[in-house]
């Protein structure tokens, strides 16, 4: 399965799964752009489909399915369906709730489209009130395989990594991080959130020093979710 990552509106990230005849679009805002491409390699657009509800993400939608003979999948159905099949292989669908409460999470080969759930170097906003859900699909995220890709919603790599570095400025992994930013193709892997990202490292011994001498709860791994959160 290949990805094509598209930008619009500055900073979204809109993307086209796909093979060597067909494709799927997430949040695919970018519509003159995922309609050339997929032209120019020959692809049918077979399925159109979001991460979540926002209007950022659906701007899109109703030009797509217009432009193209793609079905809309529903996001809200797909966790329950288990994965989807594009051109015999799969797609696999997670619930993934706290940025909102209908976020999911797309799973092809050895990469994640995460939506505004995980970001490379940060996490999306609770918007939907329930610390522990977001904690939870974190939680699942992470526990992929380290060399897993991320593939976001926004490209917030400056703005993370300057607040990760006010929250651990001895983090020598932050500038490495940094050099492998590239505008034109954001990603970044499991591996790399683990090392830099301040709400995935809840269990890093050095960032539970850094809550401690903030006095912020420690005790429980959620409590020190908890704890990073209220940082931001």
């Amino acid at each position: 399965m290949n990805i094509k990552q598209f930008r619009y509106s500055s900073d979204n990230f809109g993307y086209l799964l796909y093979d060597e005849k067909s494709a799927m679009a997430i949040d695919g805002g970018a519509v003159d752009g995922i309609i050339s491409f997929a032209d120019d390699n020959g692809l049918k657009i077979e399925y159109v489909t979001n991460t979540h509800s926002h209007p950022d993400h659906t701007i899109g939608l109703r030009s797509l399915l217009d432009k193209t003979e793609a079905l809309y999948l529903d996001h809200n159905s797909l966790p329950g369906k288990g994965s989807i099949d594009l051109g015999g292989e799969k797609i696999y669908i997670y619930h993934t709730p706290g940025h909102t409460n209908d976020s999911v999470t797309f799973h092809a080969d050895n990469f994640l489209v995460t939506g505004d759930t995980l970001f490379n170097g940060t996490v999306g906003n609770c918007f939907s009130g329930d610390l522990f859900a977001f904690y939870n699909s974190v939680k699942k995220l992470i526990s992929f395989p380290e060399d897993t890709i991320v593939y976001a919603g926004h490209d917030y790599v400056e703005y993370s990594m300057a607040f990760a570095r006010l929250i651990e400025p001895g983090n020598s992994d932050i500038e490495g991080f940094l050099k492998k930013y590239n505008p034109e193709h954001v990603r970044s892997t499991i591996e790399d959130e683990l090392k830099v990202n301040p709400y995935v490292r809840f269990n890093d011994p050095k960032m539970i020093s850094v809550l401690k001498e903030k006095e912020l709860p420690i005790t429980t791994e959620f409590e020190r979710w908890e704890s990073i959160m209220s940082l931001g």
